[in-house]
Parts: structure tokens; sequence; C-alpha cells
């Protein structure tokens, strides 16, 4: 990392380092974001179809 570091450094390119860092962390965050949200509701619907079991079991007792 620090070739890479130099390289821009001796070009005058620190701004553009900087950009494409920022770039990489907020994608990475949006794509972990994402998944998170995915995972969360993969998990409510997974609680939505056990109360409906329950209910459907209640139901057939009576």
């Amino acid at each position: 990392m620090d070739d890479v570091t130099q390289v821009f450094a001796q070009r005058g390119d620190l701004a553009h380092l900087a950009l494409f860092l920022w770039a990489s962390g907020a994608s990475g965050l949006l794509v972990w974001t994402l998944r998170e949200l995915a995972a969360s509701n993969r998990r409510f619907n997974d609680f939505v179809n056990e109360i409906s079991r329950l209910n459907r079991f209640f139901n057939e007792r009576d």
C-alpha cells in the first residue's frame, strides 16, 4: 500500500486517492447495509410464518 500511496503523492494526485478511498468505503457500506436489510427481511418473514403456524395450531384445536 505504501508504494501506491507514494506514487500518488509524487504525482500530486492525493485528492484522487482520497476520493477513491471515500467512494470505496461508501460502496462497501452500501453493500453491507443491503445485505443486513435482506437478512432482516428474512428473519421477519420467518417470524410471521411461525406466528401463522401457531395460529393455525390453536384454531385447529378448537
